[in-house]
């Protein structure tokens, strides 16, 4: 694997470790083998977003294929934001149980006294879904894993390339990074697909963002901590 390979596969990665990390020290404590309390389990997560915002901070000097001046033509980052709330819209109406895979742990922010605390952790879930996550998730499926399926030479391959296989196998591995899983095969598409129309991976990333900046806003005024 190339160097360009692995600063957009690493910070993925070490995000999965943490989720990974998180699920493990979780079923220790659920049978009785940890006495931490429940909520320490919680601070992983500001942790896991620091830690990647590093990552992608001290590599984004490789990240050549991200132009914030996509975001200057009106007319298609009115698509990404329309496509975006669409995509949240259709996700949290497919939270069916056989649409699954393994648990979703969901987070409840009333775990921590009202007060600075628990403003934090919301904050810190906030900022990582709806910033630090799509530029992550982005550089890694939509710029990395759709053109190394294409070829493994991947920089050769334009941003935006379309190829059967690699629309299908990547939206259907999107979807199996999320509990609910026909809910990301779904997400996957509609993102890659934006990214044919656009060839702009900031315009995915935007999309993205607007998606999980809506769910948290809808979690958080619903209480629907499940989708968390």
């Amino acid at each position: 694997m190339s160097p360009a390979g692995w600063v957009r596969i690493l910070p993925f990665a070490v995000f999965m470790l943490f989720i990974a990390i998180q699920q493990g020290l979780g079923s220790l404590f659920e049978h009785g083998y940890a006495s931490l309390d429940e909520r320490h389990l919680l601070y992983l997560y500001p942790l896991k977003i620091i830690v990647v915002l590093l990552l992608l901070l001290l590599f984004r000097r490789h990240y050549t294929e991200i132009h914030l001046s996509d975001l200057g033509r009106w007319q298609t980052t009115l698509l990404s934001l329309v496509l975006g709330l669409l995509v949240f819209v259709l996700w949290v109406n497919m939270d069916w149980t056989f649409a699954t895979f393994g648990e979703g742990a969901g987070f409840d922010p009333s775990v921590f006294p009202v007060g600075w605390h628990r403003a934090g952790m919301i904050f810190a879930r906030l900022a990582g879904a709806a910033i630090v996550v799509p530029f992550m998730e982005e550089l890694f499926w939509r710029s990395f894993l759709l053109r190394y399926i294409i070829r493994s030479d991947f920089e050769s391959v334009r941003i935006g390339t379309y190829s059967l296989a690699s629309f299908v196998i990547g939206a259907l591995l999107f979807g199996f990074e999320h509990h609910l899983v026909l809910a990301g095969v779904m997400a996957g598409a509609f993102y890659s697909l934006l990214l044919y129309r656009t060839k702009s991976l900031m315009q995915c990333i935007f999309c993205h963002g607007v998606t999980n900046l809506a769910l948290g806003i809808y979690v958080l005024y619903v209480k629907a901590w499940q989708f968390w």
